[in-house]
Parts: C-alpha cells; structure tokens; sequence
C-alpha cells in the first residue's frame, strides 16, 4: 500500500475517532462507511480494521476518563452482560427481520432517544466522581440487551444506544454515560475482532495506520470531553442521533447516502 494511502487512512481514523472519544460511541458507525465508499475497501477488511481502531480508541482514552472518575467500571461490567446477550440473540435472528422493519424500528429509537436527551438538558452540575446514584438498573439492563440486539441485527456499534440509555434510564450524568460507553464499547470490540482476526480478514497495511490513528485521536477526544460543557455535548449528540435516523429512513426504502451501498 502506498505511503499517501496510509497517510490518508490515519488522518481518517484521527478524525473519526476523536469524534467517537467526545461522544462516547464505536468509531466504527464513521470508519466502516469511509473506508468503503472513498478508500473502495472490501467491506469485510473495513469492518475489520474498524473493529481495531475500536479497542485502540477504548485503551487510548480509558486513561483520562479513569483519571477524572468518569468511567464507572462495575456499571459497565454489569450492563455489559445484557449487551452481550442482547448481540448475540441478534445473531441469530439476523436475516429473519426483513431490513427494512429494522430500519424503521432504528430510526424511530434514535429520534424517540434525541427527543429524551433533549428533554433532559436542565440537569444537575456534571459530577466527576462515579458515586452518583445509578436508578432503575432493571430498566437499564433491558434496554441495554435492545441495544446489542439491534447493533447486532444492523452490524453497527450499540454506543449510539448505550449512551441514551444510560442518560434517559439510568439518569447518569451525560459525561458519565459516555466515558462509561467509552469503556464498553472496546471490550465488546475484543470479541468481535477475534473472529476477523481468525478468518484473515484483518489486513495489516489497513489496520496499522487506522490503529495509531484512532489512538491519537481516542486521546485528544477524551481530553475534549473532559473540557467541553455537559450542555454542549448533549446537543452534539442529539444531532448526531438525528442525522443517522435520517439516514435510516432513507436506507428503508433503498436510499444510502452514507456507507456503502447495499
């Protein structure tokens, strides 16, 4: 691969995956679709590099997050648990849900999800320590096990409905749901990339600058995080809940405007 294409695979990963450390979702939902439609790699290769560039990203910025006590550890191992379960129901009810349903059904959550982010914008000083009280866990771990259900039957990261969740049910703190997301999402990754990796579908010369990419970009994301308002970040994110519900009625009835098309 030449020299300029690797340049430009970094710049890419930078990019994405500081976005994807400010709000706390799997770089992936941006990588994939670059990749694909501009780089012209095989789907496959660029699922699998995403999938690197998603642990790179989760290490990278697992430090400042834990440094600031915005990561809530045990909570991610617990809501973990149902995420994983709910991925793996995907997988076998994937190719059974017509996907145009699914589309339907995935817009819908994400503009019923921006609608309850938004309401809840007047909240509290954001808190830095994670001994905040976490409510309604039951209420959490279902929809938890929706979001791996749905990531799984769509082939995107759940981060996109972790962090709502974590805000609208689990009432955290919105820097809280995404640093936590943050941690989730990279040990979620882990799996998935074992299985490219056993398949031979992580090519190295694509891997390699999207990894180093997405670290430096993990990190300045986090450091991002840390330092922009809570009100802010919450107006980024209901936006880009909106865009990509957009994009998903638009792709339930065959128009892709973002990704590779079908």
């Amino acid at each position: 691969m030449q020299i300029g294409m690797e340049s430009w695979l970094f710049v890419a990963a930078l990019g994405t995956s500081m976005l994807g450390g400010v709000l706390g979702m799997a770089s992936g939902i941006f990588i994939v679709p670059i990749l694909t439609m501009f780089a012209r790699i095989d789907i496959h290769t660029a699922v699998g590099a995403s999938l690197v560039s998603v642990i790179a990203c989760s290490c990278a910025s697992a430090a400042p997050f834990l440094k600031e006590r915005l990561t809530d550890i045990r909570l991610a191992i617990l809501l973990e648990t149902a995420t994983t379960a709910g991925a793996l129901c995907g997988v076998f009810l994937a190719g059974l849900i017509p996907a145009k349903y699914l589309f339907f059904l995935f817009a819908f959550i994400l503009l019923l999800s921006a609608q309850q982010m938004l309401a809840r914008r007047r909240e509290a000083a954001p808190q830095r320590d994670v001994s905040h009280p976490v409510r309604r866990v039951p209420l959490g771990m279902t929809l938890m096990y929706g979001a791996g259900l749905i990531s799984a039957l769509l082939g995107i990261g759940s981060g996109v409905l972790k962090i709502p969740a974590m805000d609208t049910a689990l009432r955290l703190p919105i820097k809280v749901s995404s640093a936590t997301s943050n941690f989730m999402i990279g040990v979620t990754a882990a799996a998935s990339a074992a299985a490219y990796f056993a398949r031979g579908e992580i090519i190295t010369a694509v891997a390699a600058p999207i990894a180093l990419g997405s670290v430096a970009g993990a990190v300045l994301g986090a450091r991002i995080l840390i330092a922009v308002p809570a009100q802010r970040l919450r107006l980024m994110f209901i936006g880009i809940l909106v865009m990509l519900a957009a994009q998903m009625m638009l792709a339930a009835f065959g128009i892709q405007l973002i990704g590779p098309a079908s």
